[in-house]
């Protein structure tokens, strides 16, 4: 089942539920996607519509973003607010693929490496491209980017 039908399943399922903490997040998450819809479509292409690799970004986005917050949250003793955005990333984390460990990221990166032949460090983009293309929501990139740039060095 597509992702985007997923979500649209789970809103319909939250209303019938009365869920509506549930029900916020997943509309927030709906608003998100048809935001992207609607940026694709103004290049000029009506029929563009957000692929599930896009949707995935979008969710992961989400998730790092409500992570930050709910720390923020946490340093200013704001621990109410910190936890409903706890319950929003349970939410998204839902529609997102599981995460891979430290040794299956570390084996992505030198299987990524290896495919293209990477050598220096100007060859990270290329590897960055390969993974992000392959593994796009079950690793957090912003920390993959320096373990690539240190076997690349």
């Amino acid at each position: 089942m597509a992702l985007r039908t997923r979500i649209t399943d789970a809103l319909k399922q939250a209303m019938k539920d009365k869920a509506a903490d549930r029900l916020s997040t997943l509309r927030l998450i709906n608003a998100a996607i048809k935001d992207r819809d609607i940026a694709a479509r103004s290049g000029g292409n009506d029929e563009a519509v957000v692929s599930d690799a896009d949707v995935l970004a979008i969710l992961g986005k989400m998730a790092k973003q409500r992570q930050e917050s709910a720390r923020a949250y946490e340093e200013g003793g704001r621990l109410d607010l910190a936890e409903r955005e706890r319950e929003e990333i349970t939410v998204i984390e839902e529609f997102l693929p599981r995460q891979l460990t430290d040794q299956e990221t570390a084996d992505a990166v030198d299987a990524a490496i290896d495919e293209i032949g990477a050598s220096s460090i100007r060859d990270m983009g290329k590897v960055m491209g390969i993974l992000k293309g392959k593994y796009t929501g079950q690793m957090d990139f912003g920390s993959v980017g320096p373990k690539v740039k240190e076997r690349l060095m």
